[in-house]
C-alpha cells in the first residue's frame, strides 16, 4: 500500500502541487464568491462572481485565520466580505462605519459624525446616488413592508464596522445583525469577473464581466 502511495505521489506531485497552490491562494491571496441574493443591488447582482482581494487588509497562514502581518485598514466605502458568526454565512456588504464613528439614518438617508450623506435621486426609479467620503455608488430603496429606514445614532465600538447593503431595504446586514467584528472581514471586493442570468438560462451578462464595484 506504502508503495503505491509512493508510486502516485511521484507520478503526480506536479498535478498535486498545483492544487495545493492553487487552494492555498484561494485561502490567502484572492478569492471568487458567487452571490446568490440581491442585497447589494443594483452593485451587485444576483449571479455574479465576484472578484475578492484577501490580501486587501491582512496576510494570513494559508489554510488558517492565524495573521501574519496588516497589509491595510477597511474604510468606508470598500465592499467586504466577511464571514458573519450572527448570521451564519458569508456576507457581501458596504462598509459605512468605521470605529469610533458616529452613524444615524433618517429615511434611509444616513448621518456620519452628525453629517448628512447626499444623495441624487433618479426621476424614474427607486435608485440614488450616494456620497460616501469621495466614493460615489447607486444604492436603492424599493419598497417594502417593516423597513428599517431609521435609526437614532450609534457608535461604531473598536475593533467593529457597521455595514450596510446598497439594496437599503431588503438586505441582513448591521441593522439586524448587528457591528462586524474586524476578525471576521475576508476582504475587499473589486470587480465582476463573470455573471450568470439565471432568468436567461444562466447565459453571461457580458456587460458585467470584469466590472470594476469601486
Amino acid at each position: 500500500m506504502n508503495q503505491k502511495l509512493h508510486k502516485l505521489l511521484k507520478e503526480n506531485w506536479g498535478f498535486l502541487l498545483f492544487v495545493f497552490m492553487l487552494f492555498a491562494s484561494r485561502s490567502s491571496f484572492a478569492d471568487w464568491y458567487i452571490v446568490p441574493t440581491g442585497s447589494m443591488q443594483p452593485t451587485i447582482v444576483e449571479g455574479d462572481r465576484i472578484y475578492v482581494d484577501k490580501m486587501a487588509y491582512r496576510l494570513e497562514l494559508p489554510f488558517t485565520n492565524i495573521e501574519l502581518m496588516r497589509t491595510g485598514e477597511p474604510k468606508r466605502g470598500d465592499i467586504v466580505t466577511f464571514d458573519s458568526i450572527k448570521a451564519d454565512t458569508r456576507l457581501v456588504k458596504r462598509l459605512i462605519g468605521e470605529p469610533g464613528d458616529r452613524i444615524a439614518m433618517r429615511d434611509n438617508k444616513l448621518i456620519i459624525n452628525g453629517v448628512e450623506s447626499q444623495y441624487q435621486f433618479a426621476e424614474t426609479s427607486y435608485q440614488a446616488t450616494e456620497s460616501l467620503d469621495n466614493i460615489q455608488h447607486l444604492v436603492q430603496f424599493v419598497p417594502v413592508a417593516n423597513a428599517i429606514d431609521n435609526f437614532t445614532e450609534v457608535t461604531v465600538p473598536a475593533g467593529h464596522y457597521l455595514v450596510l447593503g446598497d439594496n437599503r431595504n431588503n438586505s441582513s446586514d448591521s441593522r439586524y445583525i448587528g457591528f462586524v467584528p474586524a476578525k471576521e472581514i475576508q476582504g475587499k471586493a473589486k470587480k465582476v469577473l463573470v455573471s450568470l442570468d439565471r432568468d436567461n438560462y444562466y447565459l453571461p451578462r457580458t456587460e458585467r464581466t470584469f466590472k470594476p464595484l469601486i
